[in-house]
């Protein structure tokens, strides 16, 4: 019997890296939809590769036939004036995965977000995390939405490994308000094992 086949979009990213290892670890045949193909493979080969073009349908509903579970991690973290990086892009580029996943049958998806996307409503991250909340919640998929907080760990952790480089070069480090955020760092391996 073949085993059950899971897609990720960007597993040679920072968390779909980690979704992805730990698939394999589960004997799970993992498929990955990267807009960096040819980019160094940290899976030896074992992650099946295939390039993420939206504008291409047909080609993105193959690419995500027979698969169990979908797994996207795509999003765009600065929202950049050149189209294909801003998050208006992001949503709809979104919308358009979840349809080709609802085209090709695939049972799940896991929808990494954001804690609280909500609570910012006027900044355009947060506000296309939530349009793409409400798209998966209306798509008629079955989904499970994650909401990390800040993710560490592994070799890339920018905002914790920039925020203790501030911290070690400068007396005071800036808090805004009055510091009772609602925020936890959260492991991205924990985060994978979730998902």
């Amino acid at each position: 019997m073949d085993k059950p086949l899971h897609v990720v979009t960007g597993a040679f990213g920072y968390s779909g890296r980690w979704v992805a290892h730990h698939l394999l670890k589960s004997d799970a045949r993992v498929r990955t939809l990267t807009n960096a193909v040819g980019r160094d493979d940290p899976f030896d080969g074992r992650v099946e590769v295939h390039g993420l073009d939206f504008n291409d349908t047909e080609r993105l509903v193959e690419s995500l036939r027979g698969a169990e579970v979908l797994y996207n991690t795509y999003w765009v973290r600065y929202n950049k004036r050149e189209h294909r990086f801003a998050h208006n892009t992001a949503v709809e580029n979104t919308r358009r995965l979840f349809e080709a996943a609802r085209l090709a049958g695939v049972k799940r998806v896991v929808q990494f977000s954001v804690a609280n996307p909500t609570k910012a409503p006027n900044w355009t991250y947060f506000e296309g995390k939530v349009k793409v909340e409400t798209m998966l919640k209306e798509s008629g998929l079955s989904y499970c939405i994650l909401r990390p907080t800040v993710l560490f760990g592994g070799h890339r952790n920018v905002l914790i490994n920039n925020i203790a480089w501030m911290l070690r070069r400068f007396p005071v480090f800036g808090v805004f308000g009055f510091g009772n955020y609602p925020i936890q760092p959260v492991h991205v391996e924990d985060v994978a094992e979730v998902a």
